[in-house]
C-alpha cells in the first residue's frame, strides 16, 4: 500500500513570485502585522540599513517617488533581505 504523508503548512505554501509589486504590497509581505503605510516606512528603513541595496535599486532605475518595484528590483531586494 502506497501511503503519502498529508501535506503540511510548509508544503501548501506557494512559492514567492518575482513580479511587479506595489511598494506597500511588498512591504506588507515582509511586515504583515503593520498597516500599509507603516509597513512601507519600516521597509524603507530596512532598505536604508543596506546602503549597497539602496545603491543597486537606484542603479536599476528606482526613483524616490516610484510606486512599484519591477521584477528585477524585487530580485535585488530578495537577494539582500531574503524572501518575505
Amino acid at each position: 500500500m502506497n501511503h503519502t504523508p498529508a501535506p503540511t503548512d510548509d508544503t501548501l505554501e506557494t512559492p514567492f513570485r518575482y513580479r511587479t509589486y506595489g511598494k506597500s504590497e511588498l512591504a506588507q509581505m515582509y511586515l504583515p502585522q503593520l498597516s500599509s503605510g507603516s509597513a512601507r516606512r519600516e521597509f524603507n528603513e530596512w532598505i536604508d540599513f543596506h546602503p549597497e541595496l539602496r545603491y543597486l535599486l537606484a542603479g536599476s532605475g528606482l526613483a524616490p517617488r516610484s510606486k512599484r518595484y519591477t521584477p528585477a528590483q524585487v530580485r535585488l531586494i530578495v537577494s539582500v533581505l531574503g524572501e518575505p
